[in-house]
């Protein structure tokens, strides 16, 4: 075979295969658009059954339309009957109501005719009947007339009468008067020769004698009206003091509240030892943190399973507190978490300070404050004096006033709110300068409080001079609230250093025998030498003990000082 024939036979081969490709292309070419068109003939069978379906679903709704309508329609002919026979049976009875209300008229009218008639039948008669009395009153009046021109004729006669016996009088006055005048001029001149024969015998001249008599008058008057005065003053004294005792005693009985002793020291419970460290943390980290946060010192001792927290302040002691309580139990303890707890703490104190103060103003019965005051005043919830509650103490005083003021008919609400609001200013002692009672005073003016109720703050504590009754009032009921026996402590070092002393004071002066602090040092009863100290020197000593004791010592209420002065004879029967 020569290379021509190779060559044939190569393109042939390759022809056949390009034939043979080209069949298998077009067999696949084929099936695809055999599929293409199955799958679209499909289709349009599924969205012709979709659309006889929604041909069916309207049609169906059509027959239900159709049928709604011709319901609809024998509703409405049925409707159209009813109200053509509701408005003929309306019609009937319309026609049956004017019927009878035309019956009911004429037999109303009947009956106001017959009524109109017995009426003016009753009006005749009552005319007649008036007519005949006026008729006997005008005929009575004219007989009264006759008797009064009778009575009048008589009187002129006696008036005749009468003027001719004055006539007869004033002769005879005018000839007494005569007499009597010749009998006064010898009466004087008699008058005078006595009194010189007197100035004669007496040696004194008649204004000597005037003077000496009205000199001892007055000396008698002033000795009866030094004996009625001290008289008075014995009974109003002793009436007074009964009252007094009364008011007070009824007023502290009527207020029975609690007293609950704090200090400027919090201690926290911890539930483990090993609390104590994470709150320290690394290297002190968290506790200088707290410190440097709340302003408290925190105190971590031998103490088990607690730590003290100790701050002047005692709302900041009390928002140290309760940051640490909540970080205690959270668990998580760390600078950043301090401060969040810190400010929720902060804003926990505030509510519970704000509710304090309402809760206090509700219980006193006050409702117009300025919001600062009552902000002021529920600071005073975490503030003591002496182991008192400021707050409460502000309370009862509030009572105690108003109890004493109902008692004496005074203006209760404005003793109330004096004393209520005498102690305002210890809320800034911390940061205003000065007493409390001119802060509080000062604060009550800036907020609008009346004069009286300010003169009453800044008077409480003698710093001003009491001059209103109100002013007085606060004092009594603040000493009435403080020196009562339980409401306010100290500590027993100062107690037995002040008991020690008041002994001390007393047992120094001469012809004391024995002394006795009774009554937790409120009473002291002194036991004298009777061969040494006599009755007035007694009622000396006691006057001497009770200055020195207010000079020297400071203490809530009073101290009653009572010298005892017994004789005793002891003889033996042998």
């Amino acid at each position: 075979m020569t290379a021509l024939v190779w060559v044939l036979v190569v393109a042939i081969v390759v022809l056949a295969a390009f034939v043979v490709a080209g069949l298998v292309l077009g067999a696949r070419a084929l099936r695809r658009l055999q599929e293409s068109r199955a799958a679209d003939q499909e289709s349009r069978e599924q969205t012709l059954h979709a659309a006889k379906a929604k041909v069916d679903d309207a049609n169906a709704k059509a027959a239900s339309v159709r049928a709604e309508v011709a319901a609809a329609k024998a509703e409405a002919t049925a409707a159209r009957a009813e109200a053509r026979r509701v408005l003929e049976s309306a019609h009937e009875e319309a026609d049956t109501i004017l019927e009878h209300a035309h019956r009911q008229a004429e037999s109303d009218a009947e009956q106001v005719r017959a009524a109109a008639r017995r009426s003016g039948e009753r009006e005749v008669a009552l005319l007649n009947t008036t007519v005949k009395e006026q008729a006997a009153e005008v005929e009575r009046r004219a007989a009264r007339i006759d008797e009064r021109e009778r009575l009048h004729a008589d009187e002129v006669e006696r008036l005749v009468e009468r003027e001719r016996r004055l006539a007869a009088m004033d002769a005879d006055l005018t000839a007494r008067e005569a007499a009597l005048s010749t009998r006064e001029g010898e009466l004087a001149e008699a008058e005078d020769n006595h009194r010189r024969e007197l100035e004669r015998i007496a040696g004194l001249t008649a204004d000597q004698a005037r003077a000496e008599l009205i000199e001892g008058l007055e000396g008698q008057a002033k000795r009866e009206a030094a004996i009625l005065i001290r008289d008075i003053e014995a009974d109003a004294k002793h009436t007074a003091d009964t009252r007094a005792r009364h008011i007070v005693v009824d007023a502290i009985q009527r207020i029975a509240s609690e007293q609950t002793a704090e200090s400027v020291v919090s201690v926290l419970h911890l539930p483990s030892d090993e609390m104590k460290g994470r709150i320290i943390g690394r290297e002190g980290r968290n506790i200088r943190a707290f410190e440097s946060t709340t302003g408290v010192n925190l105190i971590i001792d031998d103490t088990p399973e607690a730590v003290l927290l100790s701050c002047f302040d005692p709302v900041r002691r009390e928002v140290g507190r309760l940051t640490l309580e909540k970080l205690v139990l959270d668990g998580r303890i760390h600078p950043h978490r301090i401060e969040e707890v810190f400010e929720s703490a902060k804003n926990e104190v505030d509510r519970l300070c704000e509710r304090a103060a309402e809760d206090a103003l509700v219980d006193v019965g006050i409702t117009d404050i300025h919001p600062e005051l009552a902000t002021l005043l529920g600071r005073l919830r975490y503030r003591t004096s002496y182991g008192q509650n400021v707050l409460k103490h502000l309370v009862e005083t509030a009572h105690i006033g108003g109890i004493m003021a109902a008692e004496l008919g005074l203006d209760v609400p404005t003793i109330k709110r004096s004393a209520f609001l005498h102690d305002i200013g210890k809320a800034l002692t911390h940061e205003v300068e000065g007493s409390h009672a001119l802060i509080g005073a000062d604060l009550a003016r800036k907020y609008g409080e009346s004069d009286d109720v300010v003169h009453a703050i800044e008077a409480h504590h003698n710093e001003v001079q009491p001059q209103t009754v109100e002013a007085v009032l606060t004092q009594a009921a603040d000493a009435c609230s403080g020196g009562r026996p339980g409401a306010r402590r100290e500590s027993l070092e100062a107690y037995v250093n002040r008991l020690e002393r008041i002994e001390e004071i007393a047992g120094g002066k001469p012809g004391v025998d024995k002394v006795f602090a009774m009554q937790a040092g409120r009473e002291i009863r002194v036991m004298v030498r009777p061969e040494d100290v006599d009755d007035i020197a007694a009622a000396v000593l006691a006057r001497d003990v009770a200055k020195q004791i207010e000079e020297e010592l400071t203490y809530p209420g009073q101290i009653r000082v009572t010298v005892v002065r017994e004789s005793r004879v002891t003889e033996l029967a042998r």
